[in-house]
């Protein structure tokens, strides 16, 4: 092992041995709040949906159970016990691409309600595979050899350390770009129509739509601006309450839009909501029956010909007098 630093191993390769107690309580209490977060949405998303099915139902409750949890367990193993390096690390590598790769899929799995561009959903298909293959090999192979194989080796802390901002620039990046086309296609959707911005309470969900957005976008960058700022240990306990929270925003979002879509009447609209497997928000009911009369006559263009002279309409029939004779025209 080369002579590397205190600072440089703690939180990377080693335990954190120079934090106070009170940081490494804020830090414990961080990873609890993560864990709870995610209970709540395992109750949550099986009681909202009526069907149990679909890549984001699937999506929000495999990168919460599977992601957020082994995350922030295995990094509460490697920092706070003696638990092995190999158990520890395995954990938190698995639950760290679960939960980060998982988070883009949730964004991307509820895209198609706001953007009809098959190109571009395509396009953010092929960018969140080629970012497993970019950014999270390499740093795998730096996290087992900076904490395993070469365990406190310089070159290896030091690999891990570049390797670690350029894979949480990158998801940023990317759940950033994600989030923008999100608010970006949803503000279309809701100017498609003039009875939804008509709706009073319209403006007032558009608002929370981008204000939720926004919020997600500031929280990646306050863990990237962690990670440059070098604060390791309180960046990556962090990101675990952080993407929790994330998931049950993104859950909040989905809310919001499907209220408001249901809610309209324009025929876009209606055709999004009816693809949606939500139980808690029913499309609103029919109009009243009216007669047939005067659902044609509201069916009828302004610009409609009146009868000739001489003529009068019957039943929607126009009788026309010539002569002795009488013609019936429709």
């Amino acid at each position: 092992m080369s002579n590397v630093p205190q600072d440089m191993l703690d939180g990377i390769s080693g335990a954190l041995a120079k934090e106070g107690a009170v940081l490494q309580l804020i830090l414990v209490t961080f990873i609890g709040l993560s864990c709870y977060n995610v209970a709540e949405l395992v109750i949550l998303v099986p009681a909202t949906f009526r069907r149990w099915r679909g890549l984001y139902f699937w999506s929000l409750l495999v990168t919460g159970v599977l992601g957020v949890v082994p995350y922030s367990i295995g990094f509460l193993m490697k920092f706070f016990t003696q638990t092995d390096s190999v158990l520890s690390v395995t954990v938190l590598t698995i639950g760290w691409w679960t939960m980060v790769t998982g988070q883009s899929v949730v964004l991307y799995s509820r895209l198609h309600l706001v953007l009809r561009d098959e190109r571009m959903l395509r396009g953010v298909l092929q960018l969140i595979v080629a970012n497993v293959i970019i950014l999270h090999v390499p740093t795998t192979i730096l996290t087992y050899g900076a904490n395993i194989v070469h365990s406190g080796d310089a070159a290896w802390v030091n690999g891990y350390n570049v390797m670690e901002k350029i894979q949480l620039t990158g998801f940023t990046i990317q759940e950033s770009l994600l989030s923008t086309l999100y608010v970006i296609e949803t503000v279309k959707l809701l100017r498609l129509g003039a009875d939804v911005t008509s709706r009073p309470d319209a403006r007032i969900i558009m608002y929370q739509l981008i204000g939720i957005n926004c919020t997600i976008i500031a929280m990646d960058v306050l863990l990237l601006g962690l990670e440059y700022a070098n604060f390791y240990a309180v960046q990556i306990t962090l990101k675990g309450f952080v993407y929790s929270l994330k998931l049950k925003l993104e859950f909040a979002v989905l809310g919001r839009l499907v209220d408001l879509i249901q809610g309209s009447r324009h025929p876009i609209s209606i055709a999004i909501a009816d693809t949606l497997p939500l139980c808690s928000m029913q499309r609103p009911p029919e109009t009243p029956d009216q007669s047939e009369d005067t659902r044609y006559d509201q069916a009828e263009p302004k610009d409609f010909l009146s009868p000739p002279d001489g003529g009068r309409v019957v039943q929607r029939r126009m009788l026309v007098k010539t002569g002795n004779a009488s013609l019936l025209a429709t």
